[in-house]
């Protein structure tokens, strides 16, 4: 029997989390974005390399992601934030399908607002960058930016899966990932503005107007997600993931399906599962 379908569904808090945390990220990330790269920021006199901007822009982007999963509205509905996250365990059996559904709306929801911050509060700024719109480079077709968006989200999503799959490491999984993600908006944010997110794009396309090859974003990372869901089940892994929470904790009972830890004890500490084998 598919334990995502027989779980009982997220509470409205666990929904409210992510749209809040989505925000939160997609605010900082975006403000970030404008700060360091902008013409008219003060960075671009004080730091004149764009590269080592960028490198910086990926690390305060990535940042604000990790502290979301840490946060109590990481702790509470998962921290996935990205609705190429949620696809994926849906397809591991880690979610419901209503569950993953509610989880991709709160997402964008959120990362619509966010970016709607962003625009209103940064003004000029923000309009010198268009608000961090995400869009192929010159050179790049759009079929080859959803390629490149598609193995660079998979990459992601396998270092997520490597980390919850092992009980010890759990823990670790939001840093793992914020690092990754930092190193890929450093290498690939000239070619397609690593994405790795639908939301992410979505936020700023709308609220500029400019959706320009949007379902590249769309497309790559969802593609991406479903390829490393495949990849993982067709190499055998020895382990599931304990849990789609990318930090557990008992200080929020876990909605999510098959999670690994137990009945929650609020306050407790969460206590390492057993490995089980594929």
């Amino acid at each position: 029997m598919n334990t995502a379908e027989t779980h009982p569904p997220a509470p409205w808090a666990a929904y409210a989390a992510e749209l809040a945390g989505t925000f939160l990220m997609v605010a900082w990330g975006l403000s970030a974005v404008v700060f360091m790269m902008s013409a008219a920021s003060p960075m671009a006199r004080l730091v004149p390399s764009a590269r080592l901007r960028l490198l910086a822009t990926g690390f305060l982007f990535a940042a604000g992601g990790t502290a979301v999963v840490y946060s109590p509205l990481g702790q509470r509905s998962g921290g996935h934030i990205n609705p190429a996250i949620s696809v994926n365990f849906w397809i591991l059996g880690k979610m419901r399908g209503p569950d993953m559904i509610l989880y991709a709306a709160a997402q964008c929801a959120g990362a619509i607002a966010g970016a709607g911050l962003v625009k209103l509060l940064w003004g000029a700024w923000a309009r010198s960058v268009e608000a961090g719109v995400t869009r192929p480079a010159p050179w790049l077709s759009p079929a080859g930016a959803a390629a490149v968006e598609l193995v660079i989200t998979a990459s992601l999503v396998g270092v997520i899966l490597v980390f919850l799959s092992r009980p010890r490491l759990h823990r670790w999984t939001g840093l793992a990932a914020g690092i990754w993600v930092a190193l890929l908006v450093f290498a690939e944010a000239p070619v397609t503005g690593a994405s790795l997110n639908p939301a992410r794009s979505l936020g700023p396309a709308l609220v500029t107007g400019d959706c320009r090859d949007l379902w590249v974003y769309f497309a790559g990372p969802l593609a991406g997600a479903g390829l490393a869901a495949f990849l993982w089940k067709r190499a055998g892994a020895r382990r599931h993931p304990v849990c789609a929470k990318l930090f557990h904790t008992h200080r929020y009972p876990c909605h999510l399906a098959d999670c690994r830890f137990g009945a929650s004890r609020a306050g407790a500490e969460p206590p390492v599962p057993k490995e089980v084998p594929r």
